[in-house]
Parts: structure tokens; C-alpha cells; sequence
């Protein structure tokens, strides 16, 4: 039984680091900066469960990333889903996965459904002010 359960844990660790090679770029070109690739997609792997299971997402959340380290500056492209880092860091990596897979668990309909939610709370509020009158 032991076995059986050591057997699923190595499949399950196998499937999670082959999707995250499939949806994790690195792009070495023009730069000398070198990202440990090993670490990257456990990074990546490791960011995505965290925005599943913070939204109670049952899909899953591997948006595909585009790594671009030695760039000359530090950010994340939204729409072309890239990560720009001057060097490696593993909390800013990880940070930048976490906005793109957040970017993929905010769905059109749930953005518009806040937007919503937000203009009535903002209507129901009353100032205190008024209250005395």
C-alpha cells in the first residue's frame, strides 16, 4: 500500500512539473543571466496552486509565462504574459506568476460582477452626517 501511494506522489509531482515546463518559457537570448530552470518551475507550479486554492478555483490555473531574465528593468506584461527580471529572483518570479494566474482566474463575467458589487456598496454607504439630520 505503501508503494502504491509513494507510486502516485512521484506521478503526480511528474505531471505537475511536465505541464509546468509546457506552460513556462525561459528566454535566454541577448543576456548572460542565467535562471535555474529546476526552481523556476517549482516557482511556477507553486504560485499557481496557491491563486487555485485561494479562489477555490477547481481548474486548473497554469497561464502560460513567458520568463525574460536580464532585462532592464523588472515587471509584468499583462497582455503578452511575460515576466521581465534585471536578474534572478525567485519572490519577484513568483510574484509575477501570481498576477498572471490571477489574471486568468478573473474572468470577464467575475470582473464586471465586482465592478457591480463595488458601485452598489459604494451607493449604500451613508455619511454619518447625514444620519444626524
Amino acid at each position: 500500500m505503501m508503494n502504491a501511494m509513494k507510486f502516485a506522489v512521484s506521478v503526480l509531482a511528474l505531471t505537475a512539473a511536465c505541464q509546468a515546463q509546457e506552460r513556462l518559457t525561459i528566454d535566454h537570448k541577448n543576456n548572460n543571466e542565467r535562471v535555474p530552470s529546476a526552481e523556476a518551475d517549482r516557482i511556477y507550479s507553486s504560485a499557481c496552486a496557491v491563486v487555485r486554492q485561494e479562489f477555490e478555483v477547481k481548474s486548473p490555473t497554469l497561464p502560460p509565462v513567458k520568463l525574460v531574465p536580464g532585462a532592464n528593468k523588472n515587471g509584468v506584461l499583462l497582455a503578452e504574459r511575460e515576466i521581465w527580471l534585471t536578474k534572478w529572483d525567485r519572490y519577484l518570479f513568483a510574484q509575477g506568476v501570481v498576477l498572471l494566474a490571477f489574471a486568468d482566474v478573473m474572468t470577464w463575467d467575475r470582473k464586471i460582477a465586482m465592478t457591480k458589487r463595488a458601485v452598489n456598496w459604494a451607493d449604500s454607504t451613508v455619511e454619518i452626517e447625514r444620519l444626524a439630520k
